[in-house]
């Protein structure tokens, strides 16, 4: 564990944490024992810091509207306010979910961790190869995580109409409750689990997407009155420990921020 998640971002003792995973992040954390991490060293990092975290255990190939009814069900079934850390697909449910005042009511911090707020080209290009999209429903419904629709979700036509008809809702959320959104590029030689993010980043810079982290550029993860936080790695950056990567002291800053205020656009 790094020196600086070692220290506390801000007073977490005894303070609720909901953990939500991005796409097929269910599937990638149970494999913990054969040394996979996604989100398991933060959940224990979060707990050693008092922090009363859990995972909301969400199906994460379903439709994200489904997903956003689970999440913002288990924020509101503990009266106790909760911080939101939502990884990829995971920051669009926890988006939605928020768009509720009751559930805004019962938040006092959202984390968005590379979420595709305005879509991702690489679901684009997955679901136009009709082979792989529907080999990608196939997986999720072996898996028992949901079908395509979920994949179907991320794309950036479906992202930007959300986007675009929910405006005035996001904008008053801004202002009512802290939001730290967390983009990541790929820059720079990469080590291990990075090269798979590599070929994907290139292809996506040729689709003049701008620095993205082989999965979201940068520009769809920042929400407009959110405090953004861009760093340097794949999507990866943020929930899996590894070489090059730190994703402790990388939360552990965007929770610092959640106390900092936004400031003016320019």
């Amino acid at each position: 564990m790094s020196g600086a998640a070692s220290r506390p971002a801000l007073r977490l003792g005894g303070r609720r944490v909901l953990l939500a995973y991005g796409l097929l992040g269910e599937v990638a954390a149970s494999l913990h024992r054969f040394g996979v991490d996604y989100m398991n060293s933060l959940q224990a990092w979060l707990a050693t810091q008092g922090a009363d975290a859990a995972v909301v255990r969400l199906p994460t190939a379903a439709p994200v509207a489904a997903n956003a009814t689970r999440l913002a069900a288990a924020l509101l079934a503990d009266p106790r306010p909760a911080i939101i850390i939502a990884h990829s697909k995971g920051g669009l449910e926890a988006l939605d979910a928020l768009m509720a005042r009751e559930a805004q009511a019962r938040c006092t911090g959202f984390v968005a961790l590379q979420s595709p707020f305005y879509g991702s080209p690489v679901a684009d290009g997955i679901i136009a190869a009709r082979p792989l999209a529907a080999a990608a429903g196939v997986l999720a419904r072996v898996l028992r995580v949901g079908s395509d629709k979920g994949l179907r979700d991320l794309t950036t036509e479906a992202r930007q109409a959300w986007m675009e008809s929910h405006g005035s809702s996001i904008a008053a959320l801004m202002r009512r409750v802290p939001t730290v959104c967390v983009a990541t590029e790929l820059t720079g030689p990469v080590r291990g689990r990075e090269r798979f993010h590599l070929a994907a980043s290139r292809w996506l810079l040729k689709q003049g997407t701008g620095p993205n982290d082989g999965l979201v550029p940068v520009r769809s993860a920042l929400l407009p009155g959110a405090r953004h936080l861009i760093a340097r790695g794949s999507h990866l950056a943020c929930v899996s420990q590894g070489p090059t990567r730190d994703p402790l002291a990388l939360v552990a800053r965007a929770l610092a921020l959640l106390e900092e205020p936004v400031q003016p656009s320019r």
